[in-house]
């Protein structure tokens, strides 16, 4: 059977089936997607291949694992090579370096195509959801085969059957959707770490951010679905979750019966089996006492939270249209601190947004140091497209902000060296994830307040919990001695 393109037509998806009747439809077309791959394998004498290759944040690298679940039960062997049979790049936009990498690896995968002309190429994630972007795809990349977006990830069954019975573009893009669909294969990097979805979206409308324009508005799943996967993982073996979102700490805004964050998190706590519980992203504007007074009495949060600042100057917070000051942030900073002395905290920092000067870029490097930031990301600002920083004037040069964003890195570097310092000697906890990437001799642990610990061990330690001895600071990692 042979399937038409679907021409690009942005719309808000309702769907027509509850979200348990529509995953059994999309097993559906696992099933019916199996039977091509089968047949594939038997005309080619091997079983077809597929990479998904991620590009952004925690919610991204989760929707990928969802990809490669359903790939997996379709009957494709997972590789890391984008020589595979099928490439699914798993897009980012929050800057616009993340799309000019995608076109760039779009041409050499163009080239691998030429030579190979049954190969797939399918693109998904943030990026497509830019109008400009697919217009920009059907002109000039004419050989991806499939596009689909953030809001319907779910339909990747259905959507990979269209691909493989036709011979046309298929693009099936929603502007947004009020349904959460979530119960589908996933095959996790990790089999004893796991991230799961509690909400999407933005509300926020920061002017240098892209999300809520392509993630939508915030919407929560319902608790008792996030609690049955937490269970599944537990019972599969997961001891620890990371609770992902935008921004976490709004969540539950909707939902019937009055239930918020800390609720959430408190019945997770409930789990057998769990041992750490992390989460990400927390916003200042709505970060709790309520959430604070939880975490600092808890044995299974973990002693970490990313906390964006992204400016230290109050003027450029307010251009940001973030919703604190710097005086309010910092206060905050405070009540976490005096509620939990050991907690970790780091930051997201943005230098050479729109009117930004040497003088505010002054002010957040005196930030930094005010709050010891444990790590700190720090990006030069990347206009985009449909936000409204992207039509505020600059008032520095690239010379300028490169000096500043330098100036500012330099401050990151030496803070949180400074700051990991307390813990040399110490003996600490740490889950092992795995062999170290330059060491097949060490492996690499993570510690609750997700400072990262390499020492002597083999691959058999992974996804175990084990002592360690922090013996020599390296920054933002430390060389240690497991006891």
């Amino acid at each position: 059977m042979k399937w038409k393109d679907v021409d690009y037509t942005p719309y808000t998806s309702t769907i027509a089936l509850a979200p348990e009747e529509e995953s059994l439809r999309q097993e559906d077309f696992i099933q019916k997607a199996a039977a091509v791959v089968r047949e594939m394998s038997e005309k080619a004498g091997r079983v077809p291949t597929a990479c998904v290759v991620t590009f952004g944040c925690q919610m991204n690298a989760r929707d990928s694992e969802k990809l490669c679940g359903i790939l997996s039960r379709a009957g494709y062997m997972l590789t890391e090579d984008e020589e595979a049979d099928l490439v699914i790049y798993n897009t980012c936009t929050v800057r616009d370096n993340a799309n000019q990498r995608v076109y760039g690896r779009l041409g050499h995968l163009n080239a691998m195509k030429k030579q190979n002309p049954s190969k797939k190429i399918a693109l998904c994630g943030c990026m497509v959801q830019e109008v400009q972007v697919i217009d920009k795809i059907k002109k000039s990349y004419s050989f991806v085969d499939l596009i689909f977006g953030t809001h319907n990830i779910y339909k990747f069954p259905e959507l990979l059957y269209m691909m493989l019975t036709s011979d046309k573009m298929i693009i099936d893009v929603w502007k947004d959707t009020s349904s959460i669909v979530e119960d589908l294969p996933v095959e996790r990097k990790y089999p004893f770490k796991s991230g799961v979805n509690i909400m999407f979206g933005c509300d926020k409308f920061c002017t240098y951010c892209i999300v809520p324009y392509v993630r939508g508005r915030e919407r929560s799943r319902d608790p008792k679905e996030i609690l049955r996967e937490c269970e599944k993982l537990a019972a599969d073996g997961v001891s620890e979750v990371m609770l992902l979102g935008q921004n976490v700490d709004s969540y539950g805004k909707g939902l019937e019966g009055g239930v918020n964050f800390p609720g959430l998190l408190r019945e997770v706590e409930k789990i057998d089996g769990i041992r750490r519980i992390r989460f990400m992203t927390s916003h200042p504007r709505d970060l709790s006492d309520e959430l604070i007074e939880l975490m600092a009495g808890s044995e299974k949060i973990c002693r970490h939270l990313h906390l964006p600042v992204q400016s230290g100057s109050s003027r450029i917070l307010k251009a940001m249209n973030r919703g604190y000051t710097r005086e309010s942030y910092l206060e905050l900073i405070g009540r976490l601190k005096a509620a939990m002395p050991d907690l970790a905290i780091t930051t997201d920092i943005i230098v050479g947004f729109p009117g930004e000067t040497m003088e505010d870029i002054d002010e957040t490097i005196s930030l930094v140091k005010e709050v010891g930031y444990d790590n700190a990301f720090t990006f030069i600002y990347s206009p985009r497209t449909g936000t409204p920083a992207a039509d505020m004037p600059r008032s520095m040069s690239d010379e300028e902000i490169k000096e500043g964003f330098d100036k500012l890195l330099k401050v990151v570097q030496d803070t949180a060296k400074l700051s990991v310092a307390k813990y040399a000697g110490r003996v600490e906890e740490a889950l092992v994830e795995g062999l170290n990437d330059h060491d097949p001799e060490m492996v690499t642990g993570r510690l609750s307040n997700n400072l990262l610990v390499h020492f002597k061990g083999g691959a058999d330690l992974a996804g175990s919990y084990v002592k360690v001895k922090l013996l020599e600071n390296k920054g933002f990692y430390y060389i240690g001695e497991m006891l």
